[in-house]
């Protein structure tokens, strides 16, 4: 038996490496997938979807808020992977009435390399793990040293329509906006707040309005209503994912934003 504690500081309890995983975050199955755990993989959510193929392969269990427990218990997993934000807290009990559950809290990169290194330990991964970290370090790097003389751009992200809602301060999506030397004009409000689409007049330095590829799938159109209201900023669609994945996704995270700057 060993005890480790996740990232809420909550100690699990295992006898031994978990070969049987349900994950219901859609990044921490993409990690899982990346350190070379396809086949201990038993259950994913429907927007688990990278990569493409694990959704004909596992079973699906429902989303990231509400779950089917019954298929969860009938797959006999020894570990449930979770995340503080995007899993609903009232289901952690009844999870935990089937099996082990571990809970991510990522806010920075730092956290997101714990986890990393967390999961290289509890899966017996550690060398996988290790080399991973070592890419996102070294891209990481590069891109400080690419990114240390931009311009400070400022910024709003949009996330949903109707009603229109931002990416504020305490997120990771606007963790990332800092690294990128984007100012966000939002980051005085709290996580993903309302807003109202006219506020955008009353922010007469905003240079960008980034619309996200998810989870709303915005479109040209809402593109068009944006710039009725803010005609001196620019718009441009932005891979949702890059901004808001961690784990291995940030392997590639880097290029795409040195990409995103040089096409503003």
């Amino acid at each position: 038996m060993k005890s480790i504690q996740d990232q809420l500081h909550r100690t699990i309890h295992l006898a031994s490496t978990p070969q049987r995983i349900v994950s219901l975050v859609p990044s921490q199955t993409e990690l899982l997938y990346d350190l070379g755990l396809e086949q201990q993989i038993v259950g994913i959510t429907k927007f688990c979807v990278h990569p493409i193929h694990l959704k004909q392969s596992k079973s699906i269990v429902g989303g990231t808020k509400h779950v089917n427990f019954d298929k969860i218990k009938a797959l006999n997993p020894d570990i449930i992977l979770c995340n503080k934000e995007e899993n609903a807290i009232n289901m952690i009990p009844e999870l935990e009435a089937i099996a082990q559950v571990h809970i991510s809290d990522i806010h920075t990169l730092d956290d997101s390399l714990d986890l990393i290194t967390a999961y290289g330990a509890l899966f017996n991964c550690k060398q996988r793990a290790d080399e991973i970290k070592d890419t996102i370090n070294s891209n990481f790097k590069d891109f400080q040293n690419y990114i240390k003389n931009k311009p400070i751009v400022r910024v709003a992200y949009f996330i949903w329509r109707n009603p229109w809602m931002v990416a504020a301060n305490n997120t990771f999506i606007n963790y990332l906006l800092t690294l990128n030397r984007f100012e966000n004009v939002y980051a005085n409000l709290q996580r993903y707040p309302e807003v109202k689409l006219d506020t955008l007049a009353l922010h007469s330095e905003l240079d960008l309005v980034l619309l996200s590829s998810e989870p709303f799938p915005f479109k040209a159109e809402h593109a068009v209503e944006i710039n009725e209201v803010s005609p001196s900023s620019k718009t441009v669609f932005v891979d949702g994912e890059y901004f808001s994945w961690y784990g291995s996704r940030l392997m590639k995270a880097f290029q795409y934003f040195k990409n995103l700057r040089n096409r503003l």
